[in-house]
């Protein structure tokens, strides 16, 4: 698990975070229970199940250690942190055509995008209902990321005013979706634990960058990593036009010798067929790559500079590992 690369030397820490995750799991699966028709059930539960990382409950863990980790409303804190995620990837695999999500089959792809949508609402409307017996901090905090989020997804769909603002959207895009999830996760667990206002400042600073970081190296591991190790497919983004950041960096680079790597990404209908690897393998040979690993390793160090500023103790230590995670994952 996550949790014990990041704690290598915290066995404390690890034991405790690992005992709180069972309960969360747990409490995962009692929401999709508490549907109230069991098809409904079905739907909401069906990438619950199927697991994952579940990064966003183990950052409100860790957050909550700078206050105390055992107040209540920390478990249903990390609940809601995941409920709200796993709504977006309802909402993710719709736009981009996903057919695997975590090793499974998507919710679009076995019931449909209508179905995928609204199940992806109601998991957003059952994280708000949870949120609402948290602390009063918890509510808004949670509607400003579920605002930001939806904005983030919009933005997406209907892209950039011009070509030059393609790398500006880009990172508006990926600070409502994927950071300001990991911003919350962290300030939810604090703020539930009754950590310093101060310290939940600090874990929303670190929680940006370290979210613009992890979509970054999503982007590279779309494109370098079978589809085996990734649970979906490979260089689906590529496939469906989906420009991640080092196909952004190709399409503004205007030397000669990415024109045929250009022309292919620049193709509005998406790629297929032989078309696709053609581009993925040029684009795994492109410099870009290397630069947009330059980007990733810029944001993961303003994280870590953030961390600074937080007491030296095991949370802090291993969010920091958190970043040596980000730089080297491969799925």
């Amino acid at each position: 698990m996550l949790i014990t690369r990041l704690t290598m030397r915290e066995k404390a820490l690890e034991r405790r975070v690992l005992r709180s995750l069972e309960q969360v799991e747990e409490r995962l699966k009692e929401c999709a229970r508490e549907a109230d028709d069991p098809r409904l059930a079905d739907i909401v539960g069906h990438l619950i199940a199927a697991g994952g990382k579940r990064l966003r409950p183990l950052l409100t863990l860790l957050g909550a250690e700078f206050g105390d980790p055992r107040a209540a409303g920390v478990i249903e804190a990390a609940v809601v942190s995941e409920l709200v995620h796993t709504a977006s990837l309802h909402h993710d695999d719709v736009m981009d055509e996903g057919l695997v999500r975590h090793g499974v089959s998507s919710v679009n792809a076995r019931w449909g995008n209508t179905v995928a949508v609204r199940s992806g609402n109601w998991l957003l409307a059952k994280a708000a209902q949870l949120s609402a017996g948290l602390t009063s901090e918890a509510t808004p905090l949670q509607a400003e990321a579920s605002e930001r989020l939806v904005r983030g997804q919009l933005r997406e769909l209907v892209g950039p005013d011009l070509p030059e603002e393609r790398l500006s959207h880009y990172f508006g895009v990926i600070s409502d979706k994927s950071a300001s999830l990991i911003s919350l996760s962290l300030r939810l667990g604090a703020v539930q634990a009754g950590a310093p206002a101060h310290v939940g400042e600090v874990l929303a600073e670190y929680g940006e960058h370290l979210g613009v970081a992890f979509q970054i190296s999503d982007d590279l591991i779309d494109i370098t990593s079978p589809s085996a190790d990734l649970g979906k497919e490979q260089g689906k983004d590529l496939a469906v036009g989906v420009a991640g950041l080092p196909v952004l960096l190709v399409l503004d680079d205007v030397r000669p010798e990415n024109g045929e790597l250009r022309a292919l990404l620049s193709d509005p209908g998406g790629l297929r067929g032989e078309r696709h690897l053609r581009a993925l393998a040029l684009l795994q040979r492109s410099d870009a790559m290397d630069r947009a690993r330059t980007l990733m390793d810029e944001r993961l160090a303003r994280a870590r500079s953030a961390l600074a500023a937080l007491p030296s103790e095991p949370a802090r230590r291993a969010l920091d590992a958190l970043c040596d995670f980000v730089a080297t994952r491969t799925a």
